[in-house]
């Protein structure tokens, strides 16, 4: 049975729903894309079996997260972020990530496709920057890929073929960033790959700060 603090207050409403232990890891595993329970499992290293089905069924009661039977002859589950989550958890995670960024230690264990996503991509969305009515990216990192959208001023779900997608390395994503140089960021930055059209990466390179020095604020 989930806790409550029992206060009609929005941060403790808020935190009856994402302050249990692992919610807000599961729902930054789902922004990249469709997950099976195999795959949080292995993401989270630590989470009992029964604690991430109970997790994930408050998540699903919450209108968070969706659950998917994909049919023949994929015939698995598959764990999403809802509409409703991505409007409202995003930028949940976006503040917290940001909060956390200069404790990160600069250690290879800090090298991960999803940290290089937060730090390389996430973090740095402009909505001031994103234009139309919606398009679709692919990020392929190391070995992972993160698919998302651009629609209505925020991030959603895919729901069409990328008009983008970028190849890189979480280092060259971290390094684009939060390299200790103006240089060292510029040559990260140059690493990365971009397949679309001009107008189309053009418009990427400026929704998420990939053009010109992408270094974020930290501190």
């Amino acid at each position: 049975m989930p806790r409550t603090y029992h206060q009609n207050c929005p941060i403790a409403l808020g935190l009856d729903v994402l302050g249990e232990r692992w919610t807000l890891l599961i729902l930054r595993e789902l922004i990249g894309g469709a997950r099976r329970y195999g795959d949080l499992r292995a993401q989270l290293p630590g989470i009992a079996t029964n604690l991430l089905a109970d997790r994930l069924r408050e998540l699903e009661e919450a209108g968070l997260v969706d659950r998917e039977e994909l049919p023949p002859p994929v015939a698995r589950t598959v764990y999403t972020l809802s509409e409703t989550g991505w409007r409202k958890v995003l930028p949940v995670v976006k503040a917290i990530a940001t909060f956390g960024l200069d404790m990160v230690e600069p250690k290879e264990s800090a090298l991960t496709p999803l940290n290089g996503f937060l730090a390389g991509i996430l973090l740095a969305f402009d909505v001031a920057a994103a234009d139309g009515p919606g398009t679709a990216y692919a990020i392929d990192i190391d070995d992972r890929r993160f698919e998302f959208a651009v629609r209505d001023g925020g991030l959603t779900a895919a729901q069409a073929p990328p008009s983008v997608t970028v190849t890189a390395t979480a280092a060259d994503l971290i390094t684009a960033r939060m390299g200790a140089t103006t240089a060292e960021r510029k040559a990260a930055l140059r690493r990365l790959r971009f397949a679309g059209t001009d107008d189309a990466v053009a418009g990427m390179r400026a929704a998420f700060g990939l053009t010109g020095d992408p270094g974020l604020p930290v501190g």
